[in-house]
């Protein structure tokens, strides 16, 4: 299993507009063969060290490398990447394996 932490930068007054974007993809891509687990996250309140009010956090668990690497050519995925064009200031993904 490999867990996934994605985090998407967004431009500044866009977070909405690409969580909207996500929230609509996250039920196909749960349906993926080897998705274990899918969705964002935003920051607590409470928050010691915070992401930031631009950034969200897609929180992923993937059955294996190979389930994910279809998922980073699904239709799913490839329709947000499209549909966040131009909102998006920065993404990291950190792909890590469970201990």
């Amino acid at each position: 299993m490999l867990h996934v932490v994605a985090v998407i930068t967004a431009k500044p007054g866009q977070r909405a507009e690409i969580l909207r974007e996500l929230n609509a993809i996250v039920p196909r891509v749960r349906e993926e063969e080897g998705c274990i687990e899918y969705g964002p996250a935003l920051d607590h309140a409470d928050s010691p060290q915070p992401f930031g009010a631009d950034s969200l956090v897609v929180m992923e668990k993937w059955e294996s490398k190979a389930a994910l690497d279809r998922h980073l050519d699904a239709p799913a995925l490839r329709a947000f990447i499209a549909a966040t064009e131009g909102a998006v200031a920065g993404l990291s993904v950190h792909v890590l394996n469970p201990v």
